[in-house]
């Protein structure tokens, strides 16, 4: 038997991409409370829990999800994860609404021609670890790299639109 359709909130809008079999829906809310199997979270390089995004997820995911980060292995002096990529964790046992977190690092903006190609790197990255984990068929992406990293929210949005229509996702 199929899953019943998730809630969506008030506001939410839906976008059809290309290949008909995946919808985007665009919303405001409360990422950790999220009806999704996997949400991704605005992380950084570090992986220890951070401000804003980060470190709301880690408080609502519980000590769980920082054991889960402090095992990443070192890839250089306090790097665990480097801009651009992703790396699948579990959710906790706290109070997040998703089993799964894929945590991602997204750039600090500097410049388009810099920034963009990191950000589109850590949404396509994002979506491949969470497609390649086939118990999670939804997943939740905030606007990475748009509050403390300061890239444009317009800016993110449209390349964020690009990204997905180029290379639908299979979640």
């Amino acid at each position: 038997m199929a899953a019943a359709p998730l809630p969506l909130p008030p506001g939410t809008r839906s976008f059809p991409l290309p290949g008909g079999h995946v919808t985007l829906r665009v919303t405001m809310g409360d990422l950790t409370t999220s009806p999704t199997d996997a949400i991704v979270n605005a992380a950084n390089e570090h992986m220890l829990g951070g401000t804003g995004v980060d470190g709301a997820v880690h408080a609502a995911a519980g000590p769980a999800l920082l054991r889960a980060c402090r095992a990443l292995p070192l890839l250089a002096p306090g790097v665990r994860l480097r801009t651009g990529d992703a790396v699948l964790l579990p959710g906790g046992t706290g109070t997040l609404g998703a089993a799964w977190v894929v945590g991602t690092a997204g750039p600090i903006y500097a410049s388009p021609g810099e920034s963009a190609p990191l950000l589109a790197s850590a949404v396509r990255r994002s979506l491949a670890v969470a497609a390649a984990h086939p118990p999670i068929r939804s997943v939740a992406l905030p606007a990475l790299s748009c509050g403390v990293y300061r890239y444009p929210p317009a800016a993110a949005a449209a390349l964020n639109m690009r990204v997905l229509a180029e290379e639908p996702p299979p979640v």
